[in-house]
């Protein structure tokens, strides 16, 4: 028997969602078949077998993982038996009682026995108000960490059970303030961001709510009947986020009694520990200093931006060149070759395959910077350059391969491509991955110029801003020409500004050339 372990998908995300298992539990897979789809901050990706055995799962749907934690085994021939146990029950279950009640967990998630905290996701099974691990889907109360009706994620009680919730999808029910009892009633295992998008675009219905006897409004999701205190159950009037079955930092974990479904007051979280997605954005009831504040909750997708973009600021002294240039003739080029090549080919289009034609001549803007005290760059074989993508569902860069060797009609066709997928949402982590120098575009009319943040790995990032008119000499008179800001933002432990012009200026020369160019360039 060897274990599933989730495998690091990328550098931004700390977590990823299980969303769906693709092969049921007992099933027999072969080495390479698609087994479960996670989803990170960006994107969604499919996980295969390591190898061949019989699947045993042991994170539910809608739950939380981490890079590194085992979510399955795989059984070898010799392992099943071993597994059963005398009534042919799995050994990994574990009985115990907790303040009277008897309750069943799954310990195979967690090696640490009964009476601890299960990991996250863990399902657990009880009364109204247990807890199960955060997101994970159980018939937890409103609020608390099996999300049930009263709140979004996996799979919860009543109508909602055996129902999956992405992250995208979560967001924006929480962002509109669906009710979760129509998102169940749409009758899909798995809700996903264009689902909300459908229910939004029809009629709406108002969400059942209560009035606690301290005037606090809650919704109404509970089986029972009964609503929770704001304090506990409710934020702002909000189905409160799940809470930790202990905290990171302190260790602290919520007792046996306020597991098995005591009542959450305010003494009940005096010292219990609300995790990071609990706190994200809720202001709970007589937090301090900010009652009556109006938060507004950061998508995952915009947090682990956040997270860049501060780690780019911190590790990386930037300096910025911008240069005018004249792009009336490429931008006629690029429309006659659209016609030619009967693909897309604008600017953007343009402006890579002219950068990738500078990897040889300027190598340290491709590098990526290596460890240690001393600076060092790692050289580049091929200049792979990542392009901001937004149609409006969140900033996407996904990586275009090799442009300075492969075909303009290829590259047009791979940005094509990613707007497409950008539209569903639906990258995958190797479309986002092994980027060496960074395009932003800026395609607003008025912006004058950008400066993007360089990303952590790599040296340089280079912003485009939408062509304007200009007015410039011509000869005895004058005409009137489209040109654009080309910026560069640099790693000035690498790159000095002489070479960030004479980089900008070489790019200038293509652009303003670019029959030339091509012809040389392919």
């Amino acid at each position: 028997m060897t274990g599933f372990p989730v495998p690091k998908l990328n550098n931004n995300d700390t977590t990823y969602v299980l969303v769906e298992w693709l092969a049921e539990d007992g099933q027999a897979v072969r080495d390479g078949d698609p087994v479960v789809l996670l989803e990170t901050s960006k994107a969604t990706e499919e996980v295969v077998a390591p190898h061949d055995g019989v699947l045993r799962r042991l994170l539910a749907e809608g739950a939380e993982c981490e890079p590194g934690q085992v979510i399955a085994h795989l059984l070898g021939p010799g392992d099943e038996a071993a597994t059963e146990g005398p009534a042919g029950t799995a050994a990994s279950t574990v009985t115990s009682t907790v303040a009277g009640a008897a309750t069943t967990e799954s310990a195979g998630v967690d090696a640490r026995g009964p009476g601890l905290p299960a990991e996250p996701g863990a399902s657990v099974s009880g009364g109204p108000g247990l807890p199960a691990g955060p997101g994970g889907p159980g018939p937890g109360g409103p609020g608390l960490g099996g999300p049930g009706p009263g709140g979004p994620g996996g799979a919860g009680a009543g109508d909602g059970s055996g129902v999956v919730v992405t992250m995208p999808a979560r967001e924006l029910i929480e962002a509109h303030g669906v009710a979760m009892e129509r998102v169940y009633a749409l009758g899909r295992k798995i809700i996903r961001r264009a689902d909300v998008e459908e229910l939004l675009a029809g009629p709406s219905s108002a969400t059942p709510q209560t009035t606690s006897a301290a005037g606090a409004t809650a919704t109404n999701g509970d089986a029972s009947g009964s609503a929770l205190p704001s304090t506990a159950g409710q934020a702002n009037g909000r189905p409160a986020p799940a809470l930790s079955a202990a905290h990171p930092a302190t260790g602290s974990a919520l007792n046996g009694a306020e597991r098995a479904g005591a009542a959450l007051d305010g003494a009940a979280l005096d010292g219990a520990a609300l995790d990071d997605d609990a706190l994200d954005g809720a202001a709970l009831d007589g937090a301090g200093p900010d009652d009556g504040a109006q938060w507004i909750t950061l998508s995952r997708a915009q947090q682990r931006t956040a997270e860049v973009v501060e780690r780019s600021r911190r590790e990386i002294p930037a300096a910025f060149t911008v240069m005018t240039v004249d792009v009336t003739e490429v931008l006629s080029l690029a429309r006659d070759l659209t016609r030619r090549l009967r693909a897309l080919v604008g600017l953007p289009e343009m402006v890579m395959k002219a950068t990738g034609g500078l990897l040889d001549r300027f190598p340290v803007f491709f590098a990526e910077p290596g460890p240690g005290p001393r600076p060092r760059l790692r050289r580049a074989a091929t200049a792979d350059v990542g392009v901001t993508v937004d149609v409006g569902r969140g900033l996407f860069i996904p990586v275009v391969r090799d442009v300075g060797d492969r075909p303009l009609s290829e590259i047009a066709g791979d940005l094509a491509g990613f707007r497409k997928t950008a539209l569903t949402g639906s990258f995958r982590e190797s479309d986002l991955q092994g980027g060496n120098i960074t395009l932003t575009l800026h395609t607003h009319d008025g912006i004058v110029h950008a400066v993007p943040i360089v990303f952590p790995g790599q040296t340089c990032a280079l912003s485009l801003t939408a062509p304007r008119p200009e007015v410039v000499p011509d000869g005895a008179g004058f005409a009137v020409r489209k040109t654009v800001a080309i910026g560069l933002a640099y790693d000035h432990r690498f790159v000095n500004g002489r070479d960030a012009a004479e980089f900008l200026g070489e790019l200038r020369s293509a652009l303003e050339s670019p029959a030339r160019f091509l012809t040389e360039n392919g």
